[in-house]
């Protein structure tokens, strides 16, 4: 793969390349606002990010995420393409622009996550590889069914950044093949998903949008699968962000929830930095003694760490990553102190945070919600001849396809309306399916 290639304004959905100006704003830069102004993007506010939406402490939703993915993965664009325009020049146009596709795409990469965090996304598969699917199982494909059973947030984020529904556009939102291909974490198709991680970018449905894609950016098959393409260089660098971000994130708001101590926090961001930044940490709490502005300070410290690591391990596999032989995220391939150092902040992250009450009380929520939802609308789309089913069909927006003739389709557009609902809308539609909240009478 080459940069000349990668990096090209071309939308999708547009036959030409777009050499206007627009008040000053690059084409990256149209990309990251054009995400910025969307519905789907002021969804994500309502979205649980790991901890239940906000009581009396505010913690991190799934736009606040975003916003923050955004941000660290600009600083790790500019830091890499500082170094790659020096290496290679005038080589391609868009190299001082990585930090501004790196932005956007970090903002799209979530859009695709249904409500309730994670367990949204395994709600969904296992509705299809538990329940009792077996007549929908059999007029569908063996390639479409992998679809269901594999349900992923990645997936669904690059089919409703693509497709035109509706009523809508052709191209979706129109963006840059570069912002778009950088958010394809796991380029390949479903039936192709690693046993022990079922996670794949694209579902039948934009399979052929992905191959014109891949055609265009001259994106190559990767060495030790042909049935997968290699990523997209850039995706690394999304992956790294969001790596990043939530699990530095998810520990500052288990400590404002109390889940863990203030020592306890301090000492874990205090093991990833080096002893000058630490001499300098102990500088400022000297200045500053509360407690919140503290761990805020050693989060800043750690991510600034943490970029600069990342930022290392791309440059200095460059050419790997350009060839597909690239194996694992950044974050893998970090320092060996700094990775042991992240590791076990992983494992505390899994016992005291994600594991916690308050996190599996909304997960099995999310989950009865989610799969009530599907049972209903599910029913209604593929016997639309019913009464309830006919009740039902009117509170689904006009924009999804749930009329086709196509019974994959029709359950796609099923998983378009479901996967984009918020947590409070969700719960909302089931309490008024099963009768728990009637308007005034």
């Amino acid at each position: 793969m080459d940069w000349q290639r990668l990096l090209t304004t071309k939308r999708f959905g547009m036959e030409r390349y777009h050499d206007e100006k627009h008040d000053g704003r690059t084409e990256f830069q149209r990309d990251y606002d054009r995400l910025i102004f969307s519905p789907a993007f002021r969804r994500l506010q309502n979205k649980t990010q790991v901890f239940p939406l906000p009581g009396s402490v505010f913690v991190h939703n799934r736009l606040t995420h975003s916003l923050e993915v955004a941000c660290v993965g600009r600083s790790l664009g500019f830091a890499v393409s500082s170094v790659l325009e020096e290496k290679y020049g005038k080589l391609s146009p868009y190299l001082s622009e990585i930090g501004s596709i790196v932005a956007a795409a970090c903002l799209a990469h979530d859009l695709g996550n249904p409500p309730f965090g994670h367990s949204g996304e395994k709600a969904i598969a296992t509705f299809f590889s538990e329940g009792d699917t077996d007549k929908i199982k059999s007029q569908l494909t063996e390639s479409q069914w992998c679809d269901f059973v594999n349900f992923e947030g990645n997936a669904n984020a690059f089919r409703l950044l693509t497709t035109q529904f509706n009523g809508r556009r052709k191209g979706g939102f129109v963006l840059t093949y570069s912002t778009l291909a950088s958010i394809v974490k796991y380029p390949y198709e479903s039936r192709f998903v690693d046993k022990k991680k079922s996670k794949f970018g694209f579902f039948q449905s934009e399979k052929e949008s992905f191959e014109i894609l891949a055609d265009e950016l001259g994106l190559i098959k990767d060495p030790k699968n042909l049935n997968r393409y290699a990523r997209h260089p850039l995706v690394y660098l999304v992956e790294a962000a969001d790596d990043i971000c939530y699990q530095i994130m998810d520990i500052e708001d288990a400590f404002k929830l109390r889940l863990l101590s203030f020592e306890e926090t301090k000492q874990i961001m205090l093991s990833f930095l080096s002893m000058e930044r630490r001499k300098r940490a102990n500088e400022v709490f000297s200045l500053v003694t509360d407690l919140n502005e503290q761990v805020a300070y050693l989060r800043s410290s750690v991510i600034g760490t943490l970029i600069d690591a990342c930022a290392k391990v791309f440059v200095e596999n460059e050419e790997k990553i350009l060839s597909g032989e690239f194996e694992k995220s950044l974050i893998d391939n970090i320092e060996e102190d700094l990775a042991l150092v992240y590791k076990n902040t992983s494992s505390i992250a899994f016992k005291r945070v994600y594991t916690s009450q308050v996190v599996l009380d909304v997960e099995l929520a999310g989950f009865k919600i989610i799969k009530e939802l599907l049972e209903t609308v599910i029913d209604a789309v593929l016997s639309p001849e019913k009464a309830y089913s006919k009740q039902i069909l009117n509170r689904i927006p006009q924009q999804y396809n749930i009329y086709s003739e196509s019974v994959y389709e029709k359950i796609q557009a099923v998983l378009d309306f479901v996967s984009g609902t918020t947590d409070v809308y969700a719960l909302d539609l089931y309490r008024k399916i099963n009768g728990m909240s009637l308007p005034d009478l």
